[in-house]
């Protein structure tokens, strides 16, 4: 794509604050003219900052930001072609529906004539071209959000900037304004930056997505491609519902995971090397097995039923399990299925299991996305022997055993390993040798692959079996022989 179509630029753009952490850190993204790109992330991921400096109520403290070519990284936000809706709409309660549209072009003294129109065509636009002269808050929510758009569009803005305009709505208003943003941008034809912490609404409105989380860009794809093809756990965790299992690529279109294999379609991942496995609950396709009662209502003459007519044919691995939850979602049945080998999955379907039912299940070659692995097995930190025999990493001194020791002196740096599952969590922090905060959970299929974000800022992977929130505090143990140690590279 030429570099011209490119109405906004974010060049590796950084924001820290006074306490030392970055809001943004080292941020990249073009948007293409007319284009409806969605910012989406948890809360505190950066997305709303991102949005700021774009607009100019935040400055960046590195990097450049773009329009139409211009650096307008110092810029104010009045200077630039941009207009801003705001989650609490921020219309003036003294001004009435008209008045409130009008505000800004009144300022840039435009003629009588011409404010008259440009109102009524945006009050049109939103669907409130009956409400000129009603107090706003005798609006509803939704009245006045369309009356906050019409406030932005009256000024002809280049881009419009969207921050969670929805979320104070209810559901079905918020589903409904969905449709009235994505056909409003059509029409409009102008540039929306909309940023959301809602899945949903970031793959039904958007023409890209870009995912953030800690203040870095995650994935930047087309709705389809996040929700298809995620580039890491945490995108293929946020992004709907998965099933996530640690796994081994055998070979190409070939990978282990659950003690079985199964064939899939991707390659260039090497052999033998170890990967994370994203199953989508909707994927798999399940067959109630071994003879049991069929508790299907859909099916009205049992005895004539072939349990696997609705399986596609072919030679698929099957594994098998037990229903344990089954709950109505409306458009489907969500079921937890445990297998006969220790493994939980998520089976979503249109029919009804009932818990206790034995199932088979199985899984298309292209619905299984494999991941490269972030981390494996190992915790690695920078390590330094201290005089007392202990070793210094964490911004902590830890026992380690003499067999581990006997290589080294005191005062020689080392590479400190510590395996995911020899990390002992307690309940309290004073009971650990350092302290630290649940920052991430994931579960994988039969254990729990945990982020401990310690007191000194680092981070340290937990597998375990245990069951934690986000958030809690926890203590710290690691036995001294868990820790290994290697002569620093």
């Amino acid at each position: 794509m030429p570099k011209n179509d490119f109405i906004i630029t974010v060049n590796h753009v950084s924001k820290q604050f006074e306490d030392g952490k970055f809001a943004l850190n080292d941020v990249s993204l073009s948007v293409s003219k007319g284009e409806f790109v969605t910012i989406l992330g948890p809360s505190g991921c950066g997305k709303t900052t991102l949005l700021r400096c774009i607009a100019g109520f935040q400055v960046a403290s590195s990097g450049d930001i773009l329009l139409n070519g211009e650096d307008v990284t110092q810029t104010p936000p009045h200077k630039r072609p941009v207009n801003t809706v705001f989650q609490k709409y921020a219309l003036f309660p003294h001004l009435n529906v008209f008045d409130n549209v009008a505000f800004g072009l009144k300022l840039k003294k435009i003629d009588k004539a011409t404010i008259d129109k440009r109102v009524k065509q945006a009050l049109k636009t939103v669907g409130m071209n009956d409400y000129e002269f009603r107090d706003v808050d005798s609006l509803s929510g939704g009245q006045q959000q369309r009356v906050a758009i019409a406030r932005a569009i009256v000024n002809q803005p280049e881009v419009l900037l969207l921050d969670e305009p929805l979320a104070a709505l209810d559901l079905k208003m918020r589903k409904d304004m969905q449709l009235e943003l994505k056909e409003m941008h059509k029409k409009l034809g102008i540039t929306f930056i909309y940023v959301t912490h809602d899945q949903e609404e970031a793959l039904t409105l958007s023409d890209r997505v870009v995912v953030m989380n800690e203040g870095k860009i995650q994935q930047i794809g087309t709705p389809t491609d996040i929700y298809n093809e995620p580039v890491n756990c945490f995108v293929a965790d946020f992004i709907g519902e998965s099933n996530i299992l640690s796994g081994t690529m055998i070979r190409d279109c070939l990978v282990e995971f659950c003690d079985k294999q199964f064939e899939c379609v991707d390659t260039g991942f090497g052999e033998n090397v170890p990967v994370d496995v994203v199953i989508r609950p909707e994927d798999i396709y399940i067959w109630e097995s071994s003879g049991a009662k069929q508790h299907r209502s859909d099916v009205p003459d049992q005895s004539d039923y072939d349990p696997e007519d609705r399986v596609p044919k072919g030679n698929f691995t099957k594994w098998y399990g037990v229903v344990d939850s089954c709950i109505f979602k409306g458009v489907h049945y969500e079921m937890v299925v445990k297998t006969t080998d220790g493994y939980e999955f998520m089976v979503q379907d249109y029919h009804e299991f009932l818990p206790g039912t034995n199932v088979g299940m199985i899984v298309k070659p292209e619905d299984i996305q494999i991941i490269r692995k972030e981390h494996y097995k190992y915790n690695c930190f920078n390590g330094e022997i201290l005089k007392n025999g202990k070793v210094s990493f964490l911004n902590a001194e830890w026992e380690v055993a003499e067999q581990q020791l006997a290589p080294f002196s005191p005062g020689d740096l080392v590479k400190v390993k510590v395996p995911f599952r020899e990390v002992d969590l307690q309940d309290y922090e004073d009971e650990g040798t350092l302290s630290g905060e649940v920052h991430f959970i994931l579960f994988k299929g039969n254990h729990y692959n945990l982020t401990i974000r310690t007191d000194g800022g680092d981070d340290l992977i937990v597998n375990t079996n245990d069951v934690w929130d986000h958030g809690d505090r926890v203590g710290i143990r690691i036995a001294p022989e868990s820790i290994l140690l290697e002569k620093a590279d």
